[in-house]
């Protein structure tokens, strides 16, 4: 048995509608080249029918893996308690983190870090972790490119971010869009469809872009 490796990656970072994923994946580091072979790469690098079909071979793989989902309700409410993105990622994380951490030993845990400054982000993540003693934490940015256990999480946590979004797309209609602010489809039922379901808990409203289409709504209203 090689070193254990615990990769965490998030997907749904900004959308302003739907939630945010965390997925965490602890492999043994002899599978990295299984991992690597299959074709795990950062998740953004793949198709979403490429993601689906390793998203089953990952989990045949892994030791275990942990999937974290924040609302975007949940979003709202910590912003609005002063609580920023960013922590509310690391808050995820560290969840992840303490919940694998039980009775492996020693874990080395590689997380694609969100935030500017690796050190400060770092050292608010190990105040959530419940035990650091067996853990070597390692910060960084485009993690999910340099290490294949981020990779991997990546892609769990994008096809858990696409099931929910399907969800939505059944109950709302496809011209819900993928939910990102810069997909046209979005914007038009943001504009379109947003006041009707302002209250379903299905878009971030402390998001600027909630807050600029609702805006528009109002002054077309105005005239």
């Amino acid at each position: 048995m090689g070193e254990l490796i615990l990769g965490i990656d998030d997907a749904g970072r900004g959308p302003v509608i739907g939630p945010m994923i965390l997925a965490g994946c602890l492999i043994d580091s002899s599978k990295k080249l299984e991992l690597k072979n299959l074709g795990v790469k950062d998740s953004k690098q793949l198709t979403q029918k490429r993601r689906e079909f390793l998203e089953k071979k990952i989990k045949e793989v892994v030791e275990t893996f942990e999937i974290v989902i924040i609302s975007p309700n949940q979003i709202d409410k910590d912003s609005e308690a002063g609580i920023k993105l960013n922590e509310q990622e690391a808050i995820a994380c560290a969840k992840i983190i303490n919940k694998i951490n039980k009775g492996y030993g020693k874990i080395k845990v590689v997380l694609d870090c969100p935030s500017v400054s690796l050190v400060k982000w770092g050292d608010f993540l190990k105040t959530k972790i419940d035990n650091l003693s067996n853990l070597e934490i390692s910060c960084e940015h485009k993690a999910d490119q340099n290490h294949v256990s981020v990779s991997a999480a990546s892609v769990l946590a994008k096809c858990v971010r696409e099931k929910e979004m399907q969800k939505l797309r059944e109950k709302y209609g496809d011209e819900i869009g993928s939910g990102y602010t810069s997909d046209p489809l979005t914007q038009r039922f943001l504009e379109k469809q947003g006041q009707k379901h302002k209250d379903s808990g299905i878009f971030r409203k402390t998001w600027a872009t909630w807050k600029n289409a609702h805006a528009k709504v109002g002054q077309k209203k105005l005239f």
